[in-house]
């Protein structure tokens, strides 16, 4: 059974030159309580720029936009293109002002939607426990 969502978005991005922050909308501002004892962040963004019926059609990419890597889900990719939208990335708090979170880097567009943001709690796991594909070793192709 297919059903919609309606997601709301939180805050919007701010990245041009060395702007690059996530500006919380002030009715969400009470959830930002405790967010300093962190030093990361995970934010999630909507893709806004490439949500169309036929961006959203695509399931299949070259990963990494590199022809050379082999055809492969989306759901296996980060893509953009991709039925829902939702980007994820992890970034370091540099600084806090009111409902302004100043970022080291976000791989966001400016004035992408934010629909969430979590503490980010790093994995135990070694990264010798993880498994990738050949092409993500190496990007250049």
């Amino acid at each position: 059974m297919q059903t919609a969502y309606n997601i709301v978005p939180i805050g919007i991005v701010h990245n041009k030159d060395d702007d690059v922050r996530v500006e919380v909308y002030p009715q969400y501002e009470k959830a930002l309580l405790g967010i300093e004892q962190f030093s990361h962040i995970l934010v999630l963004y909507w893709f806004d720029e490439n949500d169309t019926p036929e961006g959203r059609s695509i399931l299949q990419v070259h990963p990494c936009s590199n022809p050379k890597n082999p055809l492969t889900g989306v759901f296996a990719t980060h893509s953009p293109r991709r039925p829902n939208l939702i980007a994820l990335t992890k970034c370091r708090i540099v600084a806090i002002d009111g409902t302004s979170i100043t970022v080291d880097r976000i791989d966001a567009y400016d004035g992408s939607p934010v629909i969430d943001i979590k503490s980010y709690f790093p994995e135990e796991e070694a990264a010798s426990d993880y498994r990738f594909p050949e092409w993500d070793r190496n990007k250049e192709g």
